[in-house]
């Protein structure tokens, strides 16, 4: 299999680790693996295989008006379609929205094989603006599959994108966790005595709601005075956040280590997870939370809570946005541990729910489904998708398919 995929970095992203997941998997089974960026070296986050040969296009730059992105987004077509033409992959696989309208268009006109985009985020909640959403709309239709993270993003994309084929394919998670820089130890156990730990994991950004996190945390301090709460990430919020933690007097109770490598040593010296998140594609962080043995508390907002917490199962889901009720679902586990454990045993099934080898499994059998069609080689309109096989991650394995 010559396989090629195109993202627009490696730095440190849901995204980027999934491929970098995937990619490391595939290698090992032997494929001839092309990995294409628009960035260049200077940005990675991750060591690659040395089996996945590497090319950086350098053409990941702002564009500061129209007529530079226009100018800017023909060069990376042009520089797409020079590497497709000498690597001739029997698949190609874009990671993001716009990356999978590039690759659309650097196959015009010349030999392809199989194109396959992929979204990692709910569609609706992070709009593309006029010009790339009329790109989304007319060259979709020219990928023979588009892979969605959940059902809602698939319906989505069926009805907006001119999609022809969509597979819902939730991110694999990885346990455990491998540690890389930068290193920083959890606070050494019983300090001080007798305590618990909150954790939330992301981006110090508006989309996590970590506004929202620090006001329900500020509800429940009082009551709880033996948990604390750790929100692991870096961002332009940062400061915002200090600052509400100061005025709602609380900075012994609630921490802002940074941006961590060793996750998964943060996992293991938690005792409750919690996502506050305003949106979501599919959160990784979540899955991983729960792989390592935590029960969680989520908002149900769109999309991926709802397809990874089995609601009174192994964990709580709580409207979106409702602060109240997240504090209310926080207070009900902080103050039960008898329920944290029965959550907690149950949660680490999440490992084979979203299993690589699942997971990868998923991938492989797309990949086997559309080549026993002919690829779409028109920018004409096909008919939309009328139907929806969802698979159920928590009870079985096997591909959904819209269309």
């Amino acid at each position: 299999m010559k396989f090629l995929v195109f993202i627009s970095s490696l730095s440190c992203g849901g995204a980027e680790r999934v491929t970098f997941n995937l990619l490391d998997y595939w290698s090992k089974k032997g494929w001839s693996i092309t990995l294409v960026t628009l960035s260049g070296p200077e940005s990675d986050f991750y060591n690659w295989p040395a089996s996945v040969r590497r090319i950086s296009l350098n053409l990941l730059r702002e564009s500061p008006n129209i007529l530079a992105g226009l100018v800017n987004t023909a060069r990376r077509v042009v520089a797409l379609r020079r590497v497709l033409r000498e690597a001739t992959p029997d698949i190609s696989l874009a990671m993001m929205d716009k990356n999978n309208i590039l690759l659309a268009l650097a196959t015009l006109g010349i030999k392809r094989g199989y194109i396959i985009g992929s979204e990692r985020i709910h569609p609706p909640m992070s709009p593309l603006g006029c010009a790339w959403e009329w790109l989304r709309r007319h060259t979709y239709r020219r990928l023979d599959a588009v892979v969605a993270l959940t059902r809602p993003s698939a319906e989505w994309l069926c009805q907006h994108a001119s999609a022809r084929r969509v597979s819902v394919i939730p991110n694999p998670v990885s346990y455990p966790l491998p540690s890389l820089a930068p290193f920083l130890a959890p606070p050494e156990w019983g300090q001080p005595p007798g305590e618990r730990r909150l954790l939330a994991v992301g981006r110090l950004v508006v989309v996590k709601g970590f506004d929202l996190l620090i006001t329900a945390f500020q509800k429940l301090a009082a009551r709880f005075s033996d948990w604390r709460l750790f929100i692991l990430g870096e961002g332009p919020l940062r400061g915002a956040l200090a600052r509400q933690i100061e005025e709602a007097g609380l900075q012994g109770r609630i921490f802002l280590p940074g941006r961590v490598g060793n996750v998964g040593d943060w996992y293991c010296a938690a005792d409750l997870y919690v996502m506050s998140s305003r949106f979501e594609g599919f959160p990784n962080t979540l899955v991983e939370a729960m792989a390592h043995g935590l029960p969680a508390v989520s908002f149900d907002c769109d999309t991926g809570p709802g397809d990874i917490i089995r609601h009174e199962f192994d964990g709580l889901l709580v409207a979106a946005g409702d602060v109240d009720g997240l504090a209310q679902a926080l207070s009900r586990l902080m103050g039960d541990d008898d329920l944290r454990q029965i959550y907690a045993s149950r949660a680490v099934e999440a490992r084979d729910r979203f299993s690589m080898e699942r997971i990868a499994s998923m991938w492989e059998s797309l990949f086997r489904e559309i080549k026993i069609k002919k690829p779409n080689k028109t920018l004409f309109p096909l008919p939309c998708p009328r139907y929806v096989r969802q698979m159920h991650v928590a009870e079985k394995g096997g591909g959904d398919v819209v269309g």
